[in-house]
């Protein structure tokens, strides 16, 4: 049969020696390179008690932000859940009431805001697309659990807790 291409090396065996046929040679040098990496330094970090840096590009958890005045800084524009490709972020507006001045910044805010993070892929358009700095990802990993529930974020979740007032 006539090879398709040129690049077809025929492969000869040749009978072993002595020494090669004991694989005590082989053996030597599989026992150094052993040895030459149980001196080097190790690759593993023990987890717990030492935590490996992140990159200053990570992103993680989402978060919902607070002006100066604590009030919300969403104003359900939408245009974070039309940035996502993933289809993780859901919205409801509605209109704020008299009295909820303190509350929310603008007329509008969002009465339902989720992100569900099983569809979420840390992409970080919805930071871009935000004109209110309203979201943005933390440097926090999302905890792991065994349940689907707790991974729907609602807006409470991602909301940061309000100050102290003294």
């Amino acid at each position: 049969m006539k090879p398709i291409t040129n690049r077809v090396k025929q492969v000869e065996r040749k009978p072993l020696t002595f020494w090669e046929s004991i694989y005590l040679i082989s053996i030597a040098k599989g026992l150094m390179i052993t040895l030459k990496h149980f001196f080097s330094k190790k690759a593993t970090i023990s987890y717990p008690e030492k935590q490996r840096p992140f990159s200053p590009v990570f992103r993680g958890l989402h978060v919902l932000n607070r002006d100066e005045e604590d009030r919300e800084n969403c104003t359900a524009c939408g245009l974070c859940a039309l940035a996502c490709p993933a289809e993780a972020i859901t919205m409801e507006a509605a209109e704020r009431l008299p009295g909820e001045e303190n509350l929310y910044r603008e007329e509008k805010y969002a009465a339902k805001y989720e992100i569900n993070m099983l569809r979420c892929i840390f992409c970080g358009f919805c930071e871009e697309a935000c004109p209110k700095d309203a979201v943005y990802l933390s440097q926090t990993v999302p905890p792991a659990s065994f349940k689907r529930q707790n991974f729907i974020y609602s807006k409470e979740d991602l909301l940061i807790p309000k100050k102290a007032t003294n």
